[in-house]
């Protein structure tokens, strides 16, 4: 016989609080055999008030499925659990004391009296009851947080103390119905998430057979497996179907890392309209039997209805002024004004008249792809421009399924688009798009298809740049309507991904470029967190030859938003500005202007200028003013008057700056000329030591 102790509240003796989980539990064990220890409290979520009712109940269902009532220590589970909720500053010691009472010391005392008995005997399984909010934290509940993560580090230890006597100790993180979360739940929810769900998996991990030990199961590890399915409509869960597909529970390949609760609870969502629909989540990998509405064979090669856009000067400025572009900076001016005699279209305008074929129907036309278009993501973007995209006309795009890839939690299309001016190809684009919830289909992990993936500029976004930037033909409501983006889990709209896109591809134009759009090749990027308008972009740029890397950040929570990027340059006819090394070192210098330029001031006092060369040849001025405000830093040629002028090759700056070569050998050596008060260019140490990280 197996014996149970299921603690579920402790208040100096053992005490098992049975709505819920400890219920499930104990009527589990019941069913095959096990002899139960019941007692419960019977008190409210706040641990007031005594019944014995509950607990002479679950004895009775217990007894009417062959269970019995005797006392033992092969196995314990600690479910302790009440709540005091409060922010912390409202938290005072008794709501502090009494949630580590129950959850914490309970657990320990419960397990402490069974500890020395499962040693004699050379086994036991101990389960600890931990908690979303203990591992991901949540408002208002700092006192059950810390107890329940505590339950975790305790739970850990003693896997490792009780391996040599075969006690195994693992926890779990249910999401259950029960009356702890009844208040906070709705009722439909609470259905889908009945304690009884979680029951399988307990009785699993304390199964002589079960070899588990010190793990974290987050029912429904900080790093997340795709999981297995095990409730389908209408067919019981029980204890064997975890067994059987423990090797797919523990399987890490394609692992999550929910961040938040809310993330957490998102894959509890999914899964549970795929229980509602009768599907899994993946299929099994021995079954080969698919579980989605996707036949990569029917899709993969298809080809699309031909798209195309017509469009004037009025499309072009628009998009510029979609991605921040402004009359403010001179050098914009080209890509605003249709009267400017170097009038161009943007790079990443490429994407536009592609985008089309997505947007407008053509996927829902493809046999093999039956799929729910409101759970499309925007995963990564390629694109490559063979030719500058004409300021007017009529583009035609032509798209087809390059591939389609198995991602478990989902499926990612590859669609491929072509876009010609007349029969000439002038762009091509890459789609990359995740369809959240349509994987199991039995598909292959990656593609061969995909194309594969310091300066540093910041850009304030614009409060409303999303209405503005819809109005080139992204029309999702999420970028617009506040009740749409609260369904989606948003506070508020958020801006387009390929507006970030366009704001990356502005930066590297205009740093190493020129902003010469002839030197535009292609661009690959992959979308990773949303930004909401108002948020600064902030774009880190390094070069490897003509390749640019970049990643472009939210400035303000230093969340990254694209990530696995890079820009592809033509190589430059001859000297210019664009793509220098020192380009990185003076950037670096401006932030830091703008971060402590009033401390530069006070501590330099002098205004530098510097002449850049490469080939014998000026390529770039620069000009650091720590004289007057609140400093600054000027690029091209300065109207005022420096103290002190400076010229140096492009590389020999970057050696000074690295500290491979000494300034003053420099200078003798003629490397390094100097004009002005050269007693001043001592200070310029400070500046380069201090401020400039690369």
């Amino acid at each position: 016989a197996i014996y149970v102790i299921i603690n579920i509240i402790i208040v100096v003796v053992i005490v098992i609080f049975f709505a819920g989980l400890g219920r499930e539990y104990a009527l589990a064990f019941g069913e095959r055999g096990a002899s139960v220890v019941v007692n419960d409290l019977g008190g409210d979520i706040k641990g007031g008030g005594k019944s014995s009712a509950a607990a002479d109940k679950v004895v009775e269902e217990i007894r009417a499925k062959g269970g019995k009532a005797v006392a033992n220590y092969d196995i314990v589970i600690n479910n302790a659990g009440i709540l005091r909720d409060r922010s912390f500053g409202r938290t005072s010691d008794q709501d502090w004391d009494l949630i580590h009472r129950v959850h914490l010391r309970g657990s320990f005392q419960v397990t402490r009296a069974a500890w020395n008995h499962m040693k004699n005997q050379k086994f036991g399984r101990i389960i600890m009851t931990a908690s979303a909010a203990g591992i991901y934290g949540n408002f208002g509940q700092g006192n059950y947080s810390a107890a329940k993560l505590g339950l975790l580090g305790l739970s850990n230890t003693l896997a490792i103390e009780g391996r040599k006597y075969n006690i195994h100790c693992n926890t779990i993180a249910p999401t259950a119905g029960s009356r702890l979360t009844e208040t906070v739940m709705p009722p439909d929810l609470l259905e889908s998430l009945k304690a009884e769900y979680v029951a399988p998996l307990v009785l699993w991990l304390c199964h002589e057979q079960c070899q588990e030990n010190g793990s974290l199961f987050e029912v429904i590890r900080w790093e997340r497996t795709q999981g297995a399915i095990l409730r389908h409509k209408d067919q019981p869960m029980t204890p064997e179907s975890v067994r059987d597909r423990w090797d797919q529970i523990c399987d890490f390949a394609d692992a999550t890392k929910p961040a938040n609760i809310q993330e957490s609870l998102q894959t509890l969502v999914e899964v549970l309209s795929k229980v509602d629909e009768g599907q899994g989540l993946r299929a099994n990998r021995t079954s080969g039997v698919a579980s989605s509405a996707i036949n990569p064979s029917e899709a993969v090669g298809q080809v699309l209805p031909e798209m195309t856009y017509s469009y004037t000067h009025i499309e072009c400025i628009l998009y510029a002024l979609g991605v921040g572009m402004s009359t403010k900076d001179a050098d914009h001016l080209k890509f605003l004004y249709e009267g400017h005699e170097a009038f161009t279209c943007l790079p990443t305008f490429g994407v536009i008249p592609a985008q089309c074929s997505m947007f407008n129907g053509g996927l829902s036309s493809i046999p093999g792809l039956n799929i729910d278009f409101t759970r499309l993501l925007h995963g990564e973007q390629y694109l490559e421009l063979y030719k500058p995209l004409p300021t007017s006309g009529t583009l035609t795009s032509r798209a087809s399924i390059a591939d389609i890839v198995d991602k478990g939690s989902g499926a990612v299309i590859l669609l491929d688009v072509n876009t010609y001016n007349g029969a000439e190809l002038i762009c091509y684009n890459q789609f990359s798009v995740f369809i959240v919830g349509a994987g199991g289909f039995g598909g292959k992990r990656n593609s061969d298809k995909a194309k594969v993936i310091h300066h540093v500029f910041w850009m304030l976004t614009s409060l409303h740049l999303e209405s503005l930037y819809r109005l080139s033909g992204d029309w999702n409501p999420l970028h617009i309507d506040p009740n749409f983006a609260a369904m989606g889990g948003f506070k508020s709209p958020i801006l387009h991904g390929l507006c970030s896109f366009g704001f990356a591809a502005r930066h590297v134009l205009k740093h190493y470029a020129n902003n010469d759009v002839t030197r535009f090749k292609a661009i690959k990027v992959r979308f990773v967190k949303p930004v909401f308008p108002g948020q600064t972009l902030q774009t880190e740029m390094w070069r490897e030859g003509n390749r640019i890397h970049l990643v472009c950040k939210v400035k303000e929570t230093a969340a990254v938003v694209l990530s696995g990027a890079y820009i592809d340059l033509r190589a430059d006819a001859g000297p210019s500005a664009g793509g220098l090394q020192s380009d990185l070192v003076f950037a670096e210098i401006g932030r830091r202007i703008k971060d402590v330029g009033p401390e530069l001031v006070k501590k330099v006092n002098a205004v530098f200028s510097w002449d850049i060369t490469k080939g014998g040849q000026t390529c770039a001025q620069w000009t650091i003013d720590l004289k007057s405000g609140s400093g600054s830093l000027h690029q091209g040629p300065y109207a005022g008057k420096a103290d002190v002028t400076l010229t140096v090759s492009d590389d020999d700056f970057m050696q000074v700056v690295l500290g491979k070569l000494n300034p003053q050998q420099a200078f003798f050596g003629g490397k390094l000329k100097v004009k002005g008060n050269i007693m001043l260019s001592q200070k310029l140490e400070s500046i380069l030591k201090d401020y400039a990280k690369l």
